[in-house]
């Protein structure tokens, strides 16, 4: 006798129900693929036409430039010439202020990034009297302008000897830049695994290897990206350089300044001086773009 195997009835069909997306979730959907790239890559030209038009401009001729605006460049490719990068060399101010520049910037930045590296490593992973009121008196450093310390400051550096001179000018933005390169790496190092450390100490290595070996290399991102910072600020700076150097020691913000002030219509040096201040900064920025955008993003992750 043989059975028949009985056929179960088939599973209606689930029917699935899409939830409806709001009209703000699809039109960010929509944005986000190729139309936004197209509108970031406008923007970012947009930025760089003062940096565009002072490049064009300091490659014409000062006839050029008072009958005419850089963009009829485009149309009249003879009107460039580096004539005016000729005069440039030859003008000793310009070429002494931007050495100062270098002179003043580097060893600012490298101060900074040094001795706040050392400092944010002792507060983040030593014990030694008094580190949590230290460390909150640096940070209470933060909230004083450099304004409020120009004039005791040149007075201190006037009887000593350092008020004119390149070195005082280092002195001061170290001295300001500190607080806020300790107040960051400090964080970004407390942020690291205490078990790497322990690890690290365990197979017998001291703080100070342990800072050069597993601190720095953690760090990288955190110290690039004050590095920048600090060498941005520098370079750039123009009050403090104002108010502590002299004749001889001025960087290239302050003789560009009296360039103006003493030879208006000195458009041939200052066109060529402008652009080389500028795109100095903006160098060093894109070579060490990757390192700054990940220490920016760690700091923001943490």
């Amino acid at each position: 006798m043989t059975t028949q195997a009985r056929r179960l009835p088939e599973a209606a069909p689930v029917p699935v129900v899409r939830a409806r997306r709001s009209l703000g979730a699809r039109l960010t959907e929509g944005l986000s693929g190729g139309l936004v790239r197209v509108f970031l890559i406008l923007v970012g030209l947009f930025w760089l036409v003062p940096t565009i038009g002072l490049l064009l401009s300091s490659l014409r001729s000062p006839s050029d430039m008072s009958a005419s605006g850089w963009w009829t460049v485009f149309s009249k490719p003879s009107q460039l010439t580096v004539e005016s990068y000729q005069k440039l060399l030859e003008n000793g101010d310009i070429t002494n202020s931007l050495l100062n520049t270098v002179l003043i910037t580097v060893p600012a930045t490298v101060l900074v990034v040094v001795i706040g590296s050392l400092a944010g490593y002792a507060f983040a992973w030593m014990e030694f009297p008094g580190r949590d009121w230290w460390f909150l008196g640096v940070v209470g450093l933060l909230v004083v302008p450099v304004q409020v310390a120009l004039i005791p400051i040149a007075e201190l550096f006037g009887r000593i000897g350092l008020f004119g001179t390149v070195f005082g000018v280092i002195l001061f933005h170290t001295g300001f830049g500190l607080p806020f390169a300790v107040f960051l790496l400090r964080n970004f190092f407390a942020e690291i695994p205490r078990e790497l450390l322990e690890a690290a100490r365990l197979d017998g290595a001291g703080e100070l290897r342990l800072f050069a070996r597993v601190v720095l290399p953690l760090g990288g991102p955190a110290i690039a990206s004050l590095g920048i910072f600090q060498f941005l600020w520098v370079w750039n700076d123009m009050l403090v350089a104002l108010v502590f150097t002299k004749s001889g020691t001025q960087p290239i913000t302050v003789a560009l300044q009296t360039q103006v002030r003493q030879f208006g219509n000195n458009i041939d040096v200052l066109a060529p001086g402008a652009f080389i201040s500028m795109v100095i900064p903006l160098a060093v920025f894109f070579a060490f773009q990757r390192q700054f955008v990940s220490g920016v993003m760690a700091g923001a992750v943490k």
